[in-house]
């Protein structure tokens, strides 16, 4: 059963921990992140890009495939999917295909125009049980097209955004989406603790979360982030497993041609790099 994440979070926050958002981008991305979840009793969020979606055949199609892994694969730990850096004409494909959380992403609006259409969603988001995020500030970097500066979020907009009920905020604090470059500057905690000090006990959600040293997750964490969103690391440890596979030459081995065979060094790859960030996070064991 799909849930809101709003409940996690708040649990997550209350307990000084963080649920991860892991992104889906196929079958075997979908079903290593809820097997890996379940084996650690760990709440997890299912993370879909608008362009995932689209590579997905669609969001009823992602609904139907999530819905039906969590009951073949007997999965009792609290699940929610979540469209990750949503339009507002997305967003509103997801609730009506049944996602049980989206985001919407204004923050390339201006705030005024973020408050509008956020305060457009959430009174629909608060009647259906769906979790909403908003953003404030910009996450550096591309996804699925759009680039990022990495501008630090405004607290004070912050507040205005989190005043509407939402029910977590991503604020950008200098991370990056993908991989992070050798002179990056690390996070901004002097802004991530004004931020903290703005919205009281929101929880926040730090985006960009592959590459982020330990340390400083963890600090995060302790600054009011429930939720942190991992893909690339996903990404980068199926190619390099799936990549050694065919370098071995193992497809060419028997029936080692076998998508199943060639894919599954990819899959546990995902697991793993999971349950690393999982440890980090600290919700092992808190589903």
């Amino acid at each position: 059963m799909l849930v809101s994440a709003k409940e996690m979070l708040i649990k997550a926050r209350k307990e000084h921990y963080a649920v991860g958002q892991f992104n889906i981008n196929n079958l075997e991305w979908t079903k290593a992140i809820l097997q890996t979840a379940q084996e650690l009793n760990a709440p997890v969020i299912l993370g879909v890009s608008e362009g995932a979606g689209k590579y997905m055949c669609g969001y009823t199609t992602i609904v139907g495939m999530v819905k039906g892994m969590i009951e073949n694969l007997g999965i009792t730990v609290p699940v929610a999917l979540h469209l990750d850096h949503g339009t507002f004409e997305g967003a509103k494909a997801c609730i009506n295909a049944g996602f049980s959380s989206i985001m919407f992403d204004g923050s390339h609006y201006p705030i005024d125009e973020n408050l509008k259409l956020t305060t457009a969603l959430v009174n629909t988001c608060d009647v259906l049980g769906i979790s909403l995020e908003a953003e404030v500030g910009a996450i550096g970097g591309e996804e699925d097209g759009v680039v990022g500066m990495g501008e630090c979020a405004d607290p004070k907009e912050c507040k205005l955004i989190a005043d509407l009920g939402v029910t977590m905020l991503a604020a950008g604090i200098g991370n990056i989406h993908g991989k992070y470059p050798a002179n990056w500057a690390g996070l901004s905690f002097e802004t991530l603790e004004a931020i903290n000090k703005e919205v009281g006990d929101m929880p926040l959600v730090l985006h960009g979360g592959t590459g982020i040293p330990e340390d400083m997750v963890k600090k995060a964490i302790s600054l009011g982030v429930a939720k942190v969103n991992v893909n690339t690391e996903c990404q980068l440890a199926f190619s390099a497993a799936v990549r050694e596979y065919i370098e071995q030459g193992k497809d060419l081995q028997g029936k080692g041609f076998d998508p199943r065979k060639v894919l599954a060094p990819g899959v546990e790859a995902i697991k793993a790099t999971v349950k690393e960030k999982m440890e980090i996070f600290g919700c092992i064991g808190k589903a």
